[in-house]
């Protein structure tokens, strides 16, 4: 066997999801492009305002898109918790973000709206690889994550997730569509 084919095997989940991901985040690009550009060019908002407001209504899709399409195999540790974590994420992204821009305008004064755009787009792309990892880490809980406390929302320590029947499951679950049974051992 080859082998490109036995890393893609191997990463073949990593690659699905990078490719969701990035799906999702292209179509919340361009909704934080023209909203943040109609903004700032059409109405004459500040650069830091216009991508601000352009970034919350980018977050609320991108959300909706990551939760029911990109990991939604992945654990639901509650609506509120993941929403929560995620426009926290995504506010240290959109500072990514903000610094590129705000460095840009009010430090080198480009303000025209092709350097607008361009530290929209370098920022966006550093930001994007923090998001990447920090939603894997904190926001969609791999399938063997300890359960999270509903009031904290923090994992619960000491209670392990028991997995003898892991890679059965998911094997089945993968060809129905299904999600594999956790049971928790106490």
């Amino acid at each position: 066997m080859s082998l490109v084919a036995n890393l893609y095997r191997r990463f073949a989940h990593l690659v699905h999801e990078l490719a969701k991901f990035g799906s999702v985040g292209a179509v919340a690009f361009v909704i934080t492009v023209g909203v943040g550009n109609a903004l700032h060019t059409g109405l004459g908002m500040g650069p830091l305002t216009s991508n601000g407001i352009a970034t919350v209504i980018a977050t609320t899709f991108a959300y909706v898109a990551n939760r029911f399409w990109t990991f939604r195999h992945r654990d639901r540790t509650g609506l509120g918790r993941e929403y929560l974590l995620f426009f926290a994420l995504n506010g240290v992204g959109l500072v990514i973000t903000e610094l590129f821009i705000g460095f840009t305008h009010y430090v080198l004064e480009l303000t025209g709206p092709i350097a607008f755009n361009a530290s929209l787009v370098v920022g966006t792309g550093v930001a994007t690889l923090f998001r990447f990892w920090s939603y894997k880490k904190w926001v969609f809980l791999p399938t063997s994550a300890p359960p999270v406390d509903p009031a904290s929302g923090l994992p619960e320590a000491g209670r392990p997730v028991s997995r003898p029947q892991e890679a059965a499951g998911e094997d089945a679950a993968r060809s129905t569509g299904e999600r594999p049974q956790v049971t928790q051992a106490g």
